[in-house]
Order: structure tokens, then C-alpha cells, then sequence
């Protein structure tokens, strides 16, 4: 297709792409362990052959296969293409370039749209490698059941059609991006604002308290770099030791994002940024390490915070016990498109959609700012998702 025409021109027009996307397969050991990638597929040795595998992959939307799925990579098939090369030492310095980050937004944009074309419907099917398939649907439903122990099917759960083909989905976008019915998530405790509500429906990475302006986001325990986080915006200065929470959304997770509070959107933006860029302790950049982590990219959550391409959008609360915060959402692998469905000066009540990730997995974050007494926030470490619209947090009024 046209657009890797143009990243085959690309990396063989200038000589430090070139090196890089030739570099970094070569620096993928040979051992056994590395001969195929991490769901199973034979490993990719040269970027010539990663093309072409990209041509394949952009034919079709997603398939559903279970080996992919076992690794946490159904529905991100080009992570699971660029997971090795990604964490060696050429292939973290090509993803962190500017303009390999410009390329990669426009191949990503191609693909997003064949992926919102009826075409791309095509893979929500009931047979072995269909979303809508024995184990797609209960794979699925478990990790949507699992929060409030239920056993509801997928079309209790979620808006769809089951009498229409592709059970009435549009895209395969449209049914990523598919909605719950408002009953199996209803927003908790609705009326207490001292109530902090889930914004998505996401596994807890972890909970940072005294978070510092600036700090050594690369290194190992990822410390979040607020400043960074938030783009550099003037308000920003603001969060000075403030408390960060995050969480992950798999592939197999609902995708829309939610008011944690009601209150007044201040400002609302989409920062351009990486796609696959990871930590180099995740690879072979570690200097205690000749291995490389098969899940790097959701290792490596707390680094994507302040480089990864992001949504970001600050909510003055109606409570001003806790005033000032913020929602960032970040786009993780080939997540190219965070939408943001709010505008300033709007007024949005708890629990009210707020935006979505489009394709792929993501993280999202909260950050309260120093002074706001918060307790409760689930741990790190529980398996099951934390539900959207649920209870968080609860903050002491002053």
C-alpha cells in the first residue's frame, strides 16, 4: 500500500533511519527463545520482510487467535510485530525520533481508517479467528464479568444487535469503541462529591503519592515527571508533589473514558508523542539483563506517561476539597487516536463519557494535586479490572 511505499522511502533516504531499522533487528539475539515473536509467529529479521508483514497485517482488521491473546497481544498486532526490536538499543533510539514518530503517525492513520470502513467489519465473525467466536466472546465476557463477579452475555452487556450481521457493528472501530448498557456499570454514589468515580474500565498499575515536577521517568521504578506528563502546560505548576493514579486498558477492555468528577473541563488536548517506544530497562539496555520482557510496552507504563502520544484534560471540580485535576489518557502501541469528546467550558456530571482510545491497548492516569486527602484507591496487584463509574476514591472535606 502507498503509505509503506513511503516508509520503505523513508528508511532508505536517510541514513540514520536506515541504520536504526536495519540495527535494531540485528540486535535481536539468535537464541532459541527469540526465532519467533511472542505469539508464536515466526520472528522478523530485516525491516524489508517487517514491510511486507505490514502489508499483510494492514489487509485485514485484527483477527482473533488464542496464542496472541494468551500473551496479551490480541488485537495490537504490530506490537506483537516490533516487541523484539523495539526494546534493543537501536530500536529505542529509533523510536523516540521525531520524525520516525511522524512516519509511524501517518502509517497508523492509514490504517485507522481502513479499520472505521465496513470492510474492517469483517473479522467480528463466530467461527475460530472471529472476535464473536467461542473462546473471543468468553474471554472477553470474563474479563467484563469478573469485576462484580457476574455472568452476564455479551449482548447484556454491551449495545449490539445479535440478529444483524456482525451483531450490528459497523467497523471493527465501532465495535472497539462499542458502549455497556448503563446498567451493568452504574455510576456509584452519584450525588457524593467526596466520591471519586473510575474513569475507565482498567487493571491498576500503581498509585504514586508526592509525585515531583521533574524526575528520572526512564529509570527502573518509573517515578512520574509531571511536567512532562502534562505537556509542559502552565497548569502543570499546580501539581508540584501532587498524587498520581494508573491503570491499564487490555485490548479486551471497554475503551471509553468517564468523569471521575462533576465539574467544569478547564482545558482539553491531544499531545502529539512515541507509539512504540519503551523504557530501555524492559530490553537489552539493561545492564543486568540479556533478555528481553516479552510485555514490555505494559511494563513500562509509567515512562509512556510523560512520552507517549496523550489526551489530556484538566477538570475543575464542583468540590473544592478537590479543586483542580487532571484526566490524562495514553495511547500505548499502535493506539494512534486518543478522541476527546468534551470542550472547555463544558460542565460534565460524574461518570459522563469524556472521550476514547481508538485501536489497540492503553493507560490512562488521575493526578490530584497536593493537599487533597484521598483514600481508598484500590492496590496494585488485584487481577480483575477496577469497573468504570465505580468508587475509587474518597476525599476528606476540608
Amino acid at each position: 500500500i502507498p503509505v509503506l511505499q513511503e516508509f520503505k522511502e523513508f528508511i532508505e533516504s536517510n541514513p540514520r533511519i536506515y541504520m536504526y531499522f536495519t540495527a535494531m533487528f540485528d540486535e535481536v539475539p539468535y537464541k532459541h527463545v527469540y526465532r519467533r515473536d511472542p505469539t508464536g509467529r515466526k520472528q522478523i529479521r530485516d525491516y524489508e520482510h517487517m514491510l511486507e508483514v505490514l502489508n499483510h497485517v494492514f489487509g485485514s482488521a485484527p483477527v482473533w487467535t488464542d496464542s496472541a491473546q494468551a500473551v496479551g497481544m490480541v488485537g495490537v498486532p504490530m506490537c506483537a510485530i516490533l516487541d523484539y526490536p523495539m526494546s534493543t538499543p537501536s530500536g529505542h533510539a529509533a523510536f523516540l525520533d521525531p520524525d520516525v514518530n511522524r512516519m509511524i503517525k501517518k502509517v497508523l492513520n492509514e490504517w485507522g481508517k481502513y479499520l472505521m470502513s465496513p470492510e474492517s467489519a469483517g473479522v467480528l465473525h463466530e467461527g475460530k479467528t472471529g472476535w464473536f467466536g467461542e473462546t473471543g466472546r468468553s474471554d472477553m465476557m470474563s474479563v467484563a464479568n469478573a469485576p462484580y463477579k457476574t455472568n452476564h452475555k455479551f449482548e447484556d452487556f454491551f449495545v449490539c444487535d445479535t440478529s444483524k450481521k456482525h451483531f450490528g457493528y459497523t467497523s471493527w472501530d465501532n465495535f472497539f469503541t462499542r458502549h455497556f448498557k448503563d446498567e451493568v456499570r452504574p455510576v456509584e454514589c452519584p450525588d457524593d462529591d467526596n466520591v471519586i468515580n473510575n474513569a475507565c474500565e482498567s487493571k491498576v498499575f500503581q498509585v504514586q503519592e508526592r509525585a515531583k515536577l521533574r524526575d528520572k521517568f526512564w529509570i527502573k521504578g518509573q517515578p512520574y515527571s509531571v511536567t512532562d506528563m502534562l505537556a509542559n502546560d502552565p497548569l502543570a505548576q499546580q501539581f508540584a508533589d501532587c498524587t498520581v493514579y494508573q491503570a491499564f486498558l487490555s485490548a479486551l477492555s471497554y475503551h471509553r473514558w468517564h468523569a471521575p468528577v462533576s465539574g467544569t473541563i478547564k482545558k482539553a488536548f491531544v499531545q502529539d508523542g512515541t507509539y512504540f517506544s519503551e523504557p530501555l530497562f524492559e530490553g537489552l539496555g539493561d545492564p543486568n539483563t540479556k533478555e528481553i520482557d516479552a510485555h514490555g510496552i505494559s511494563t513500562g507504563q509509567g515512562y509512556l506517561s510523560a512520552l507517549a502520544t496523550r489526551a489530556i484534560i484538566f477538570i475543575e471540580a464542583d468540590n473544592p476539597a478537590i479543586g483542580l485535576m487532571a484526566f490524562i489518557g495514553i495511547g500505548m502501541d499502535e493506539v494512534s487516536t486518543c478522541e476527546i469528546t468534551v470542550k472547555e467550558g463544558d460542565h460534565v456530571k460524574k461518570g459522563q463519557e469524556t472521550g476514547m482510545f481508538h485501536f489497540g491497548g492503553s493507560s490512562h492516569c488521575l493526578l490530584f494535586r497536593n493537599g487533597v486527602k484521598l483514600s481508598g484507591f484500590p492496590q496494585p496487584g488485584r487481577q480483575e479490572n477496577v469497573p468504570v463509574r465505580s468508587k475509587l476514591a474518597t476525599v476528606q472535606s476540608n
